[in-house]
């Protein structure tokens, strides 16, 4: 490989919404950034969402196949068979390599975290909410998406009948979508990818940001004493050269797995890298919608219009309900006393399921229930010494089980999930309820986790790693505590507050002003 000397204000590896609020947040702010991603870039912006393309808007197997291709698996599956009635397994996780990351692909599910079940104290409750603010607008984020469709209204109907005893809220509510609805044909959705959070940025021709696809940042250098990166060692897989980065700045933003296997990769290796992993146990059914539901919709006031409309264009239609009625998107929050979240939608179908020809796609829903476990150091992905994965950096692995409570949890969320599942129908056959093997969504977090503590944490309330002054990582890595809920507003939130802290912008707390300034904890090499 040829070698080239490149200086920059900041570098940021990973290009997902978290690696993109850095970004823009910095440029923002007056500074340089170059941004790399060993994956290509898939669509014309950079990191769209895939789905926006209008072959994939009403097919959710049809995206599957397409999302499939660009999945890699992230370990060598255990040589013996799981233990029966397990109820979560990593073996089977994969990362997106591509510009955008899993933001090409995902469900734009977007709910704040639960202040006293699933939310880090490192910010105060009034300092959280103005960061979900600016979050929330950063990706979209709003519940009205599909609020007047006939299915979700029926479907969020009966839950609500169901679940009278919750408080308002956290009863049966829209759920929150980072997608809008396009002016020019609203029929479509435009679903944010990480071109939306990069906003002006996505467009190019600008001195002061540019992205780089297929770029592979193979290790950091640190200093000798530890105490900084001086810089980042890169294989340009285009034109197949090596890059010397150095930058004042280093943001590492790829993911739960894959940024703390660069670090490994550096010889950057503090206690609690990779420990205190925690994973979101998912109890999944589908249903068929009952015939009571279906009948409600051609008495009820509010579908009128399109129920005459429907009948008028497709008399032959056995349904009330519009064959380009959207998807119902219905959520039940967090709770103290209900500590799994979950979601009614359809989504891309699990690799293992058939899809049924003889029932009509408009009466099926998916409901997904998502467990918290409690974060354990001895829970960890750990990195080969020996073995590497396709490129070239330290092999990953899982160690993770469950505890007793964590159990406990698990088998009464479960029993909840039959409840709303009896609330709306009978299961579609082949997909009766069961614990699925975390393949996608993957929610894994704290293995580069956020704490006041250099032993039991990888960085400080302001992101930054301990004891190396110019790293900074981002993603759902940093979240320390149990979390059930989609984590990805919570990495975008916190990737804000870091952003502004390197800008100077957000005061640091007391506890960032003790922050440990002892040097980088390196390993020889």
């Amino acid at each position: 490989m040829s070698h080239q000397r490149i200086e920059v204000d900041v570098l940021v590896v990973g290009s997902g919404p978290v690696g993109a609020t850095f970004a823009r947040t910095l440029v923002e702010g007056g500074r340089g950034v170059m941004m790399v991603d060993a994956g290509p870039q898939l669509s014309s912006r950079p990191g769209e969402h895939l789905k926006n393309h209008f072959a994939y808007q009403h097919s959710h197997e049809r995206f599957g196949g397409l999302v499939s291709g660009h999945l890699h698996p992230l370990s060598v599956p255990a040589a013996e068979p799981a233990e029966p009635g397990r109820l979560i397994s990593l073996d089977a996780g994969v990362a997106t390599y591509a510009v955008g990351g899993m933001a090409t692909h995902w469900t734009g599910v977007t709910p704040r975290h639960h202040p006293a079940v699933e939310l880090s104290d490192a910010f105060t409750a009034a300092e959280w909410n103005r960061l979900y603010d600016d979050a929330e607008a950063l990706l979209h984020t709003g519940t009205d998406l599909t609020a007047d469709a006939v299915s979700h209204r029926i479907v969020l109907d009966a839950l609500a009948s169901e679940y009278r005893e919750l408080p308002e809220a956290y009863g049966v509510r829209h759920l929150p979508m980072a997608a809008r609805r396009r002016a020019d044909n609203p029929r479509l959705v435009r679903w944010t990818g990480t071109d939306t959070v990069l906003g002006p940025l996505a467009d190019g021709g600008r001195d002061d940001f540019v992205l780089r696809e297929q770029h592979l940042c193979r290790r950091l250098v640190p200093s000798a004493d530890g105490g900084r990166i001086e810089y980042a060692e890169i294989e340009d897989h285009r034109d197949w050269r090596t890059l010397r980065v150095v930058a004042e700045t280093y943001v590492l933003a790829g993911g739960a797995v894959l940024t703390p296997q660069l670090l490994y990769a550096s010889g950057i290796r503090p206690p609690a890298l990779g420990r205190y992993l925690t994973e979101q146990p998912v109890a999944f059914c589908q249903v068929v919608l009952g015939d009571d539901l279906v009948a409600r919709v051609t008495a009820d006031e509010r579908f009128t219009d399109r129920v005459a409309a429907h009948r008028a264009s497709r008399p032959a239609d056995p349904l009330p309900i519009p064959v380009d009625d959207a998807d119902p998107n219905v959520w039940i929050p967090v709770s103290a006393d209900r500590p799994w979240h979950c979601q009614i939608h359809r989504d891309l179908p699990y690799a293992d399921l058939v899809p049924n020809r003889e029932i009509d796609k408009r009466l099926v829903v998916d409901l997904r229930w998502f467990g918290l476990v409690d974060p354990r150091p001895e829970n960890r992905v750990r990195f080969s010494d020996t073995e590497q994965d396709v490129f070239g950096l330290p092999r990953p692995g899982f160690e993770f089980s469950l505890g007793e409570r964590d159990r406990e949890r698990q088998h009464r969320m479960m029993a909840d999930l039959r409840r709303a599942a009896a609330a709306l129908g009978s299961y579609l056959p082949g997909s009766e309820p069961r614990f699925i093997v975390p393949t996608l969504p993957l929610h894994i977090a704290g293995t580069t986790r956020m704490g006041t503590d250099a032993d039991t944490s990888v960085v400080d309330p302001g992101s930054r790693v301990w004891g190396v002054e110019n790293l900074y990582l981002g993603g759902n890595g940093l979240i320390p505590t149990p979390n059930a809920s989609n984590p990805t507003l919570t990495s975008v939130a916190m990737a804000l507050r870091a952003a502004r802290g390197i800008l100077g912008t957000e005061h640091p707390s007391s506890a960032e002003r003790r922050a440990d300034e002892r040097p980088g904890l390196l390993v020889p090499r």
